[in-house]
């Protein structure tokens, strides 16, 4: 057997913030990757691709944060094989202790003749130049062949040569466009290892799409046919129908280790805190049937299934909540719950904030403890969420006042907010409250981002519910997501309009432009 095929670790390769930021509207700003960055690290993801410093200045801050931050988790960044790409990224990179450098080209006749515009040998050339100049700058070396799964095998064969025998350490074979098949795709891997000189040195990866909903199943299959390094996302988030989701793959093999065999490092028990803030940050709701994440993963409603687990878990479960990160919580909070015991509470929920956070999120607390009976979990989730998103912020919600309903119309908001400690107020109208209140908002702060997208759901169930809103607003080529929580539905509105109005307002102050200064 190889030296591949006796290596039962798989390395997990985490690429929620470059593919996954991919996904359209779920860029998120520095701060938010570099919270993502060391949620992963403490998870134990292997590798952290952190981004695309090439594509823009803000990728390269970002990255180049993060590489600062980040200590036991390799800090990945992406290039294409151009020497200026490879130059860009390690100089993004070469802060963190351990660092990838991972560079691709197309190999498929396809994208060779109509996205490249090279022939085969120009193609081998580029491998064997971009390779050769990675390793020049670091040790650990990425290669990728795009849409590996539609190219000849024996190109394909000769171009991972190519890179092995330049000085890749991992060379990754991606179904870039979710076209494989599971028994085809663990063949592919098996006659790489079979035919490639050299393959067995190195570590094979694979990076799925889920256009077919195969890519937990493609990856897997990899695995079992000599792949160790599976290249995924949080919640399966990525471009198009996304990414193989790393809370699948992992609880795979760690429940079904009858057929895989296989160790890997994540502490599965951070899977559900990760999962809620990539959610949040992205603005991006995980669907209720959502496989471990989803909040029926491990619901039961139907009468057999739950006498079945009220007398053995096992009966409908096959791994337990806690082993996700669900646990029963014996502390409930209530409106005489104190600070020590909130601040208890985050940390069982494994949230490490600052003191202005905590005070933030405290303040926010007792004022949803005085309307509701009892404050779930979900509920200091949310609310912490919203706090940390709105600390700092320059533009925060004073007051809103709304006339609405059957009789009234057009509907209208009247609003005050604080902008940089001075208050602005605005009265508009508008085809309902939420119009109303976005028309006001714009009324104190002119602006011409254009919504994009307004989703409401409830956090908890009943009436006095907290809902959580997430807006996004498009200006020029971003998005910026924001979200809001509240027993008042359009008091989050309002406040998830200004999370997202804030990031762009950020972003604006760092290109030299101040729309708050009129």
């Amino acid at each position: 057997m190889s030296a591949q095929g006796e290596n039962n670790r798989v390395t997990i390769f985490d690429t929620t913030l470059r593919d996954g930021e991919q996904s359209p509207g779920a860029a998120m700003n520095r701060e938010e990757k570099v919270r993502v960055a060391q949620a992963l690290e403490a998870m134990g993801v292997d590798v952290i691709e952190a981004g695309f410093p090439a594509a823009s200045e803000g990728d390269f801050e970002a990255v180049g944060t993060i590489a600062r931050e980040v200590r036991e988790s390799s800090v990945c960044g992406l290039a294409r094989a151009r020497r200026k790409d490879i130059d860009r990224a390690h100089e993004a990179i070469r802060a963190a202790p351990r660092h990838r450098i991972h560079t691709f080209i197309s190999t498929s006749p396809l994208h060779m003749t109509h996205k490249l515009g090279m022939d085969p040998e120009a193609v081998v050339e580029a491998v064997h130049d971009s390779v050769t100049h990675a390793r020049g700058l670091v040790d650990d070396v990425e290669w990728s062949a795009e849409d590996a799964t539609r190219t000849d095998p024996d190109f394909l064969c000769r171009c991972v040569e190519t890179a092995v025998k330049a000085g890749a350490g991992t060379v990754n074979i991606p179904d870039t466009v979710g076209y494989s098949f599971p028994e085809e795709y663990g063949s592919l891997i098996r006659m790489l290892l079979e035919r490639v000189p050299g393959a067995d040195a190195i570590n094979l990866s694979v990076h799925c799409h889920d256009d077919l909903g195969l890519a937990v199943a493609n990856s897997l299959a990899a695995v079992q046919n000599g792949a160790r390094q599976i290249e995924c996302t949080i919640n399966g988030l990525g471009e198009r129908a996304g990414n193989a989701a790393l809370e699948e793959v992992v609880m795979s093999l760690r429940t079904r280790r009858d057929r895989l065999p296989f160790g890997h490092g994540v502490r599965t028990e951070h899977i559900m805190k990760t999962s809620r803030l990539v959610s949040a940050f992205t603005g991006f709701q995980v669907q209720p049937n959502k496989a471990i994440v989803g909040r029926n993963a491990f619901a039961h409603e139907a009468g057999i299934h739950q006498h079945g687990v009220m007398a053995n878990a096992q009966t409908y479960e096959i791994m337990t909540p806690e082993s996700v990160g669900l646990t029963e919580s014996n502390l409930v909070l209530g409106k005489h719950s104190g600070r020590h015991a909130f601040r208890a509470k985050l940390e069982e929920l494994g949230y490490a904030l600052d003191e202005a956070s905590v005070d933030d999120a405290f303040a926010r607390f007792k004022a949803l403890a005085d309307r509701k009976k009892e404050v779930f979990d979900e509920d200091v989730v949310a609310l912490v969420d919203d706090a940390v998103h709105a600390h700092g912020e320059r533009v925060r919600l004073n007051d809103l006042d709304i006339h609405c309903g059957t009789r009234t119309r057009p509907q209208t908001a009247a609003l005050s907010v604080m902008v940089d400690g001075a208050e602005r107020t605005a009265t508009r109208e508008g085809d309902g409250p939420v119009d109303a209140i976005f028309n006001a908002i714009r009324a104190v702060v002119p602006n011409e981002a254009r919504l994009q997208l307004y989703q409401v759901h409830a956090v908890t169930g009943g009436t006095d519910a907290q809902a959580e809103v997430t807006v996004r607003l498009e200006a020029g080529e971003r998005t910026y997501n924001g979200q809001g929580a509240d027993t008042d539905t359009l008091v989050a509105s309002a406040r998830a309009y200004l999370a997202a109005l804030n990031k762009l307002l950020n972003q604006k102050t760092k290109e030299g432009e101040d729309l708050l200064s009129a």
